[in-house]
């Protein structure tokens, strides 16, 4: 019998077995670091995403720290706030624990700091948009200009005071920073702390209302929700390094149409007449940013970008009002 002449030698079938072997274990030892080296990648992706306040776990996906902002979704949530507020107001106006005249003086007062006695005739719509007034005062100056970490005042204001401290020396640092220190945020605000906070800004209508003032604790909550949205999430974009103030134009002050939207007609803007803020019914929001480098020097002065313009009421339409119009619904 003939054998095939295509066979090779014990020797040879050995060594290329043996070599076969090798090259295995080398590929093997190539894939084994290849996923090592993955893994690492992982791990320092997820401490990146930590440092910067990105990262989304199962816990920050339910919470408004850890995700990102943009412009639509501020001033949607803005808008079922100024909603909530307006339906606050109303309810107010609609059942008021004490007169009308009695509620727009309390108003007033705890506006300007001032008790001088004023003249009768408050119309519906003129206490319920100075409600709004007062209200969008204390979001403005107590929720969102305030860090609101902690269920202490004193912390938050130190919060505060350190995060616009970083900003002025590195504002990456201080998005850093602010998002990671909003990602240890409570829930919810102590309601001592939201009563305090009413009785330091509003102590005259807190006094009249009484009751009225439990959904007034609910708009609290609402806008410390929207607070922790601005602060505690990252920009869209670039412009991760800045943050969110916001602004109530004063009553009496000029109508500065980059700066404010009217709510209704204004009469005498429209015939060429000056006229001025009635009542501002819900807090513009400006976008802060540090200035911009030009011929290899920093800017100092802050840039700002009105993100939601203040909603105004003029004068002339608060005393249209007062003939006789209907409480803006």
């Amino acid at each position: 019998m003939a054998f095939p002449q295509n066979l090779v030698s014990g020797e040879q079938y050995r060594y290329a077995l043996t070599n076969f072997r090798i090259a295995h274990e080398k590929v093997e030892e190539q894939r084994r670091q290849l996923e090592e080296q993955e893994r690492q990648i992982g791990l320092l992706r997820a401490r990146i995403a930590l440092l910067e306040g990105t990262a989304k776990s199962q816990d920050t996906l339910t919470k408004q720290g850890g995700t990102s902002v943009d412009d639509f979704s501020i001033k949607n949530a803005a808008s079922q706030l100024e909603r909530l507020i307006n339906r606050w107001a109303a309810e107010v106006v609609r059942s008021p624990p004490a007169n009308l005249d009695t509620i727009y003086a309390a108003a007033i007062s705890d506006i300007t700091g001032s008790n001088e006695p004023l003249p009768p005739g408050a119309s519906p719509m003129q206490v319920q948009n100075i409600l709004r007034h007062v209200m969008s005062e204390m979001i403005s100056t107590e929720v969102i200009n305030c860090l609101i970490v902690t269920n202490s005042s004193e912390a938050n204001v130190q919060l505060t005071r350190i995060n616009e401290h970083l900003f002025s020396r590195n504002p990456m640092v201080a998005a850093v920073w602010r998002r990671q220190t909003f990602s240890a945020a409570v829930e919810s605000c102590d309601a001592n702390m939201a009563h305090s906070i009413f009785n330091d800004q509003m102590p005259s209508l807190v006094k009249i209302l009484g009751a009225s003032m439990k959904g007034a604790i609910s708009i609290f909550d609402s806008a410390y929700n929207f607070s922790r949205m601005l602060h505690g999430a990252n920009a869209s974009g670039a412009s991760t390094d800045a943050f969110y103030r916001s602004f109530v134009p004063e009553i009496g002050s000029a109508l500065l149409p980059r700066q404010i939207e009217l709510i209704r007609r204004c009469l005498k803007s429209e015939q060429g007449e000056v006229d001025r803020v009635g009542a501002t019914i819900f807090p513009g929001l400006v976008k802060v940013a540090k200035g911009s480098t030009t011929g290899g020097e920093q800017n100092q002065d802050n840039m700002q970008t009105i993100v939601r313009r203040a909603q105004v009421i003029c004068e002339c339409a608060l005393m249209v009002g007062a003939n006789g119009a209907v409480p803006i619904a």
